[in-house]
């Protein structure tokens, strides 16, 4: 999405300078025709749409995709991402004889709103025929049928993934089951600007325990901002002892139970926040647009590798750095999913399968082209194709993938992320009004 992707900023974006975007005051959307949709499919127990029944080699779906157009649903906010799918995804789609459009969204709701719309009516001409995903969107697909399953072990590039992979398995809790197939890796990240905090805090509490030292220098995008979700949720696991001490599965008493010290410490927090906590960025994107004007000291991410080319760039400071903590951050990963109402499957499962390839993964995790992290498994992979990875050019912003995501932090499952913003929406949010 990232930013999830519900977007990653990995769907969870690189900034644009100036600081118009990031004074916008919060806007919670409401989402009735997807919620009335799901109801409506989830009374009717709309059950996965099974792959072609079935499926046939891979040569065949190669040729019977031929000529397809796919239509891939994405968070547009990106410009990095929109021009990776343009300028690399899309010609390598066009050689295996198949039309790649993107399509630009604000959030991976307005896709999923009209999957479930066009899966309501009975539809199976859909305008939909790929969507970049992960966590709530795609537990809320699962719960209405949205989603085409069974098909993503036919793919030839799945061989390069480890089926051991926690991250690839489980999309923040919700069992992926062949619905998606993965895209790439995520690590919730905390920048700084090493020129204003030479002594950074080394831990989530110690970061907290700095902004309230150093008023008005940090802020947090609002939660349902992907990032911003994430950021609240690293926060419950600081205030509640580590992540170990919060169930995985969401559940009324716990949440009952270890939401209250949350809360309360965010709203110690917010008259030490940006604008006094009176107001919140909208979006990752808007807290870029802070950091990079010089509002703010830090900001925080989804896809730390794209932070190199921003520095290079010099959208970012020069002395922009990586924040690690001791405790560890959540990790994740994002998916491509094709819809139960795609009329196009096997076009779609032909870039699902390409954007999975080495020569795409690689490509893709190069700073000046995305900077995403791999889902590959390298030492699946052949000396050729892992010389490529090991061809990308060092950080100095950006510690490797295995630095990173040591002490990675596990996602809470779909059903808290909608449950924490709204509890942040009307205990801190709402308190500062």
């Amino acid at each position: 999405m990232t930013r999830t992707p519900q977007r990653p900023r990995t769907q969870p974006g690189g900034p644009r300078t100036g600081s118009g975007r990031a004074r916008r005051a919060l806007r919670v959307p409401a989402a009735p025709v997807l919620l009335a949709a799901v109801l409506a499919l989830s009374a009717c127990a709309a059950p996965d749409v099974e792959a072609d029944e079935p499926l046939g080699d891979w040569s065949q779906i190669q040729e019977e995709a031929r000529g397809q157009t796919v239509s891939l649903w994405m968070w547009g906010g990106d410009p990095q991402g929109n021009a990776y799918v343009d300028d690399v995804l899309a010609p390598a789609a066009a050689e295996l004889g198949v039309t790649l459009r993107r399509v630009p969204v604000a959030d991976t709701k307005e896709a999923l709103n009209r999957i479930l719309a066009e899966r309501q009516a009975g539809r199976t001409d859909g305008e939909v025929d790929l969507v970049w995903v992960n966590g709530e969107n795609f537990r809320t697909g699962r719960q209405a049928g949205a989603w085409r399953c069974g098909w993503t072990s036919a793919l030839p590039n799945a061989e390069y993934l480890d089926p051991g992979d926690p991250l690839l398995g489980k999309d923040f809790g919700t069992d992926v089951d062949g619905c998606e197939a993965p895209w790439h890796k995520a690590q919730f990240t905390l920048v700084y600007d090493s020129a204003k905090v030479p002594e950074p805090p080394t831990t989530f509490e110690g970061v907290l325990d700095w902004a309230e030292a150093n008023p008005g220098r940090f802020t947090y995008p609002a939660p349902p901002d992907f990032t911003g979700s994430v950021f609240v949720r690293q926060a419950l696991y600081s205030v509640s002892g580590g992540h170990e001490d919060v169930p995985l599965q969401f559940d009324q008493d716990a949440y009952d139970r270890l939401t209250p010290p949350l809360w309360e410490r965010l709203r110690e927090l917010a008259p030490s926040l940006w604008r006094e906590g009176r107001t919140y960025p909208r979006d990752s994107t808007a807290l870029d647009e802070l950091y990079a004007g010089g509002e703010v000291d830090m900001t925080m991410t989804y896809g730390p590798a794209t932070l190199t080319s921003l520095v290079e760039k010099g959208t970012f400071p020069a002395t922009t750095r990586v924040l690690p903590l001791e405790e560890g951050t959540v990790g994740n990963a994002s998916f491509l999913a094709i819809p139960a109402t795609s009329p196009d499957p096997e076009g779609a499962m032909v870039v699902a399968n390409l954007a999975m390839s080495p020569e795409q993964q690689a490509a893709k995790a190069h700073p000046d082209v995305w900077g995403q992290f791999t889902v590959l498994d390298e030492q699946r992979l052949d000396p050729g194709q892992r010389a490529a990875f090991e061809a990308l050019p060092d950080s100095p912003v950006v510690p490797p993938y295995p630095v990173l995501a040591r002490g990675a932090n596990p996602e809470l499952a779909a059903a808290w992320v909608p449950a924490i913003d709204e509890g942040w929406r009307r205990n801190v949010l709402a308190a500062a009004r």
